[in-house]
């Protein structure tokens, strides 16, 4: 009897020892393989960078290839502990079938992420319009779009959000016109209003020679008469530059004798005998 109780511990113990072994191997296949996907995923990623690939795409094929890596090194894990990873593969599979189906709006994120990748209609540092929100990119993920506003805000809009509307980019190109009307009152020499603008342009240093600003009477409205004036500039320095001409160019005008009219309407009453009575 007691040569059965110590058979059927040793075979205890050898079970014990031998599932142990397994769950180190395992633990250590997922360990080791975690370090290798990342160390993959950060040379690919470099390698792409050295080739002078955006950053953008970048960021977004490590994502994937990593998500990649990290499930096959899972299920080499899976098997070391003798789960039969074949019928698991295909449950993962008609499992991702039923998810693919109930998260239709989140695949459709997915595809609108991969057409921004691939198509770039901006990269990362741009200051955008799109989805109904402006700001500066800061990541094109897998799902989702990251932006920085001026008033330093994060939002984070759907990728398909942003391909299925307009996508105004406004860093796109270095130079940027910027576009005021200035008004003037109809009793003022609008040579002399011209002149003034003009020296206002020519003298601030951030204003491009080249293209030539532009200064054109557009409008006779029904208060002023209107001047657009359409100077260029670096796009960094759009903002500044804008309020600046704003400032100075109503300064230059009121200098030189010439104002900018407020909207005013003239109203004339005409009486007639039957309200002189009722007013009596």
């Amino acid at each position: 009897m007691e040569t059965i109780n110590e058979a059927f511990a040793t075979i205890d113990t050898a079970m014990l020892l031998a599932w142990t072994w397994q769950l180190f191997a395992a633990a250590l296949i997922f360990v080791i393989g975690r370090w290798i996907a990342r160390m993959i995923t950060g040379s690919l990623k470099r390698m792409m960078s050295s080739r002078g690939l955006d950053i953008m795409l970048v960021t977004f094929l490590g994502a994937i290839l990593y998500s990649v890596l990290l499930i096959a090194v899972v299920i080499a894990a899976l098997s070391q502990l003798g789960i039969q990873t074949t019928p698991l593969i295909a449950v993962l599979g008609a499992a991702g079938l039923a998810i693919g189906l109930a998260l239709q709006n989140s695949l459709g994120n997915f595809a609108a992420g991969v057409m921004l990748v691939l198509f770039r209609p901006f990269t990362k540092g741009n200051f955008i319009d799109a989805g109904g929100t402006m700001g500066t990119v800061k990541e094109v993920g897998i799902f989702s779009t990251i932006l920085d506003t001026p008033d330093n805000r994060r939002i984070i809009v759907p990728n398909a959000q942003i391909t299925g509307g307009t996508i105004t980019n406004f860093s796109a190109y270095d130079t940027r016109r910027i576009d005021m009307i200035i008004g003037v009152d109809y009793s003022d020499d609008l040579r002399v209003a011209r002149k003034a603008i003009e020296k206002v342009i020519a003298e601030h240093e951030k204003i491009l020679k080249e293209p030539e600003p532009a200064i054109l009477l557009m409008d006779l409205a029904d208060s002023s008469v209107n001047f657009a004036v359409r100077p260029w500039v670096n796009s960094d320095d759009y903002w500044v530059v804008r309020g600046e001409l704003m400032e100075q160019i109503k300064g230059a005008l009121e200098a030189s004798g010439c104002s900018i009219p407020f909207p005013q309407r003239d109203v004339h009453v005409v009486s007639s005998p039957d309200n002189e009575k009722q007013a009596a």
